[in-house]
């Protein structure tokens, strides 16, 4: 695929002219790649000036530009006469830095100029990308100093920093890019013969920079133009546009496929990076934290003119300006209403009805975690709500995430969206109302990490997933930074493409595809890339994999959003950059591009139709691009019962099923002659029909109760389930016999099923369990797996005995003896505390260290006030005082070991499989390797399989090159000075770490002197190990054959 023939302005951009090239100046000294793993921190420099007349010191990030403290360390001018002189005492001439200010005898931020704990008194502080620039005076010989990241730019929440840098010496004006500066005559985006697309399908140029600056979010309106939300002043980037970030539109306005207008829709100091825009009517709706902005272009001239048109703070409380986890867009659900999220940076915010809800979490608002909100429930950290229009009724639809980006919501009414973190656990998920996805604890006071049980993996324990209350995770799939999604319903690509979820994920240059298909409750979401640069799958710059870039244009796709536009193509806006997060940006040029993806030869077509008629409403419901859709249901929702044969036409004659259900919705709202038309559809035989029906006429408010008592037995689980959420704040003496009839269509398995189930009990699990108790119930080791689950998602206090006693009933299944002691832990009485005792003083019972666990992390929260330790130290289970531990540390790397070749060279040697059978043996007490070996590192079984040989070869011969996310080390001192080195399984009292060879050790909090990153892998050297270059080959090849 070639850009098709460019306007004129693209020629213009990044395409060198003609003509010999300059040499560009080369340094005198260039350091390797320095990050919060590199040891020594210090890097001693001594290089010759020979009488050179400039001096440039540069500092490069090479990950993004957080946290790189640098440092030039005790730097002298040793002059051809012998003398020596002081360079922080001659003065430059020029400087630059990334961020903060350059200091003299201090680091970037004022402190003391502190490096692997030293503290020096002379030296320079600054920030990559810097450059300190000096006019020499005559006779200079030589340069002598000590470089590194100042210990300040080292450590973020208790763990490595992602700084990266490199240290560079010039004695000419060095090139641009260098010190990260902006290079002109860099590309400025990802040529389309760069993708991959599915078959039929082609990539096309719709509009780039000068046009636009860094998109983070798009929209269309009805006309066919784009509105694009700028973040050119990014975090730490804050002052490159003065006047404030801006919206621009973007138009195609003679039909030949691209855009050839750019004009400004508002720009004001106020903006700064906003994260979301959307086109609503005459409204456009603009996420910028603290608040949610409406403005209202009143003459229709496409800019905002204070003195003429409107703008509205909708909503305010928005935590996180400036922070990427903060209020995103706003997308207009079938029903009429606007859906929207925000990141955990939380919030407390009051709507138009008056009711205040408070968001908060571990990571930030901790001082409101927990609080519950007016509509009588308590939300955790990011989540995700709908409201009317005029900011009233606000409902929350999901909640506890870390930072979903964006959200779906399809015609059906279903809500899908995605979210990440730092470790390889980034999802898709189809989102229960109200459902909890996690990430922190239930009551808000800690993070996942707090709670991860010992064999835990940490998607499943990042997203809780083996917790009654938290929904399933949907499609996990590692690492990443996942960004906007968007739903095709119909359009101008093939049918086979309706209901085509897609979810744009910048850390790996890809938008993911997925069909979802109803399963059960839920949803299979089989992932494959419908859009991407890097069909090689060769990342580099993104958080999980350290945030180095590698220059490479593939890499360097960033979608940030994608939508369906009003002529049925796919629409994606790229940040282009070598960067993504970290809050690191390396793209001065500020650059982005809008691809379009559509059939080969599309030729692009913007639907006319008047919204004055009701011919044109009609046309604009069922428009493929979802905020231009709500311009015509409102219009028809004012007309009211005029509407309805319309929309009963538009409902029986439509054969797409997306746009039959748009007018379902709207029927139900149009009073008793729209809800005839509707009733008869929870009879049909189509169950997508049947869940529409049921959604629009609850959301309509029409007869719910009695609606839901006669669904409660439906044949498909998914209008079950939503009858079961639909339950939630209904009391228990109207909704216990409904739920009764929902839990006996548990087939034992479908674990979103059993979540709805759980979110319609809340507050009334007592009264629901005695219910389905004496319906499913019966001796407790004689309960089928489905009324076990239903238990344990319920978990109420007089269930407590009966977990315990299936928990020690060796009739049953290893999991189900699990899923009870769990089960117990929920339940927050003395009684299930004292139950949890007894399991871990049972003599012969498998679980006694998982009940001992639970124990100790439970005295701190649910259990705070039984005097959990008492009851240990009585029987002897556990008592601080009395913990033996036992000093486990690295060992140093002997001075004499023998070099390894380099990993390139380690590649061409042919290893054998069967001699690395043998040889792997010595892996065995920290990895496992199919069944044989301890848990304690990454599994082996699959690594092979999943990486290419030089990963391979790079992690046995160079193993804190990169460490794998969840496996990062701590070095924990006591204050008798013993030194224990693994991987802290909870930061809790006490401390659990899990130590070489699999070995678990509880360390009182009173005997804890300090706890730092250890700054290194846990893996021994090569040398340690007496693993030669052949033995390497060996075990990286049998490892590939398995």
């Amino acid at each position: 695929m070639r850009i098709s023939t460019f306007p004129l302005f693209f020629t213009f951009l990044g395409i060198a002219t003609c003509g010999l090239a300059q040499a560009q100046p080369k340094p005198v000294f260039q350091s390797d790649i320095l990050d919060s793993k590199t040891q020594p921190q210090l890097v001693s420099v001594d290089v010759s000036l020979n009488g050179a007349k400039e001096l440039y010191l540069v500092v490069s990030d090479e990950g993004g530009n957080s946290c790189d403290w640098a440092d030039w360390i005790e730097p002298q001018l040793l002059m051809k006469d012998g003398s020596v002189r002081d360079l922080t005492e001659l003065k430059w001439k020029d400087t630059k830095t990334g961020y903060g200010k350059i200091n003299i005898g201090k680091n970037v931020m004022g402190g003391k100029l502190l490096v692997g704990g030293k503290n020096f008194d002379k030296g320079i502080g600054t920030h990559a990308p810097s450059t300190i620039a000096y006019d020499l005076p005559d006779g200079v010989d030589r340069l002598v100093s000590k470089v590194g990241i100042d210990d300040g730019g080292m450590v973020r929440d208790g763990k490595p920093s992602t700084a990266s840098l490199r240290f560079r010496i010039y004695t000419q004006k060095p090139p641009v890019a260098a010190s990260g500066g902006y290079d002109p005559n860099a590309p400025k985006l990802v040529p389309t013969d760069l993708f991959t697309v599915p078959e039929g399908l082609e990539v096309t140029v719709w509009a780039t920079s000068p046009m636009l600056s860094n998109p983070t979010n798009i929209d269309f309106d009805a006309e066919g133009r784009l509105y694009v939300a700028e973040g050119v002043n990014y975090r730490g980037k804050g002052g490159r546009r003065p006047d404030g970030d801006r919206i621009v539109i973007l138009e195609d306005t003679d039909g030949s496929g691209q855009a050839d207008k750019s004009s400004v829709f508002v720009q004001e100091p106020a903006l700064a990076s906003p994260l979301g825009v959307a086109v609503l009517g005459g409204k456009i709706v603009v996420s910028q934290p603290p608040e949610m902005l409406v403005y209202t272009d009143k003459n229709g001239d496409g800019k905002i003119e204070p003195d003429v048109d409107g703008r509205e703070v909708l909503l305010t409380g928005f935590n996180g300006r400036q922070h990427d986890h903060s209020l995103h867009s706003v997308t207009a659900g079938p029903n009429g209403q606007w859906f929207w999220n925000q990141g955990n940076t939380g919030a407390q915010f009051t709507d138009k009805s008056g009711k205040t809800f408070y968001m908060g979490s571990p990571y930030q608002l901790k001082e409101i975690a927990g609080k519950r909100s007016d509509d009588g429930h308590v939300w955790i950290g990011g989540f995700a709500a709908r409201m009317n229009p005029d900011g009233s009724e606000v409902t929350i639809l999901g909640h506890n995430f870390r930072n979903s980006y964006e959200q779906a919501v399809t015609s059906f009414g279903d809500l899908f969206q995605s979210d990440n973190d730092d470790p390889p656990a980034c999802r898709v998920t189809h989102i229960l109302e109200g459902g909890n996805a996690g990430f922190a604890s239930a009551d808000g006071l800690r993070s996942w990490g707090a709670d991860k049980r010992p064999g835990q993996d940490t998607p499943t324990a990042e997203w809780r997933q083996e917790d009654p209350g938290t929904m399933p995770a949907g499609d996990v799939y590692g690492g990443g930074s996942p960004t906007g999604v968007g739903f095709y319903e119909n359009g101008a690509l093939d049918e086979k493409w309706n209901g085509l979820l897609l979810a744009c994920e910048a850390g790996k240059n890809v938008v993911f595809g997925y069909l979802p298909v109803p399963d059960g409750a839920g949803f299979k979401l089989e992932r494959f890339d419908f859009l991407t640069s890097n069909k090689e799958k060769e990342f580099a710059g993104s958080d999980f994999l350290g945030g180095k870039p590698n220059g490479e244009l593939k890499t360097q796709f960033r979608p940030s959003d994608v939508c369906v536009g009003p002529d049925g193509a796919i629409y994606v806006a790229d940040w282009f950059d070598a960067r993504v997060g970290g809050h690191g940006t390396l793209d001065e040029g500020m650059t982005g591009t809008i691809y379009r993806i559509a059939p080969k030869g599309f030729k692009s077509v913007i639907p006319k139709f008047d919204l004055n008629t009701t011919e044109g409403q009609i046309a604009a419901l069922k428009s493929p691009a979802v905020n231009v859709r709500h311009s015509g249901f409102t219009r028809l929702k004012a007309q009211g019962a005029k509407a309805v044969p319309a929309l009963a036409s538009m409902m029986a004659d439509e054969k797409n099923s997306y746009l039959a259900a748009r007018a379902i919705w709207l029927l139900a709202q149009l009073g008793e002659e729209g809800i005839a038309k509707v009733e008869p559809l929870l009879k049909s035989s189509d169950a997508d029909q049947r869940l529409v029906a049921y959604r629009a006429l609850r959301f309509a408010k029409h007869d719910v109760l009695a609606m839901a008592q006669a669904m409660a037995g439906d044949e498909s689980a998914a209008v079950r389930r939503e009858v079961a959420v639909t339950l939630r704040d209904v009391p228990a003496e109207k909704s216990v016999p409904i739920l009764l009839q929902i839990a006996q269509k548990f087939d034992g398995t479908d674990r979103a099923y059993l979540e709805a189930f759980g979110l319609g009990s809340e507050g009334k699990e007592s009264e629901v369990f005695a219910a389905v108790s004496k319906s499913m119930g019966g001796a407790a080791v004689d309960w089928s797996d489905a009324f076990a689950w239903i238990a344990w998602r319920l978990h109420p206090t007089e269930a407590a005995r009966d977990f315990k006693t299936r928990a020690l009933s060796e009739k049953l299944s290893e999991e189900q003896r699990k899923l009870m002691v769990t089960a117990l832990a929920f339940v927050k009485s003395r009684e299930a505390a004292g139950l949890m005792i007894e399991l871990a003083h049972t003599d012969g019972f498998p679980m006694r260290d998982l009940a001992k666990w639970w124990l100790l992390n439970r005295k701190g929260n649910d259990w705070k006030e039984y005097d959990v330790e008492g009851g240990m130290k009585a029987l002897g289970i556990y008592d601080p005082a009395k913990v033996k531990l036992t000093a486990v540390e690295m060992p140093a790397v002997a001075k004499d070991a023998p070099t390894l070749p380099s990993t390139a060279d380690l590649v061409k040697l042919k290893g054998d499989a069967k001699r690395g059978q043998a040889a792997i043996a010595i892996c065995y007490t920290c990895h496992k390797v199919g069944d044989a070996g301890i848990e304690f590192g990454p599994d082996l079984t699959t690594f092979g399989q999943q990486q290419p040989t030089e990963v391979i070869i790079n992690a046995i011969a160079n193993p804190s090159a990169d460490i794998s996310h969840g496996f990062e080390g701590s070095k924990v001192v006591t204050k008798e000075g013993l030194v224990i080195t693994g991987m802290v399984l909870s930061n809790g009292d006490p401390l659990i770490i899990k130590c070489m060879g699999g070995v678990v050790q509880t360390v009182p909090a009173d005997r804890i002197q300090s706890v730092e990153p250890l700054g290194r892998s846990l893996m021994y050297d090569p040398a340690n190990l007496a693993l030669t270059p052949e033995a390497i080959a060996d075990i990286t090849a049998y490892l590939k054959s398995l």
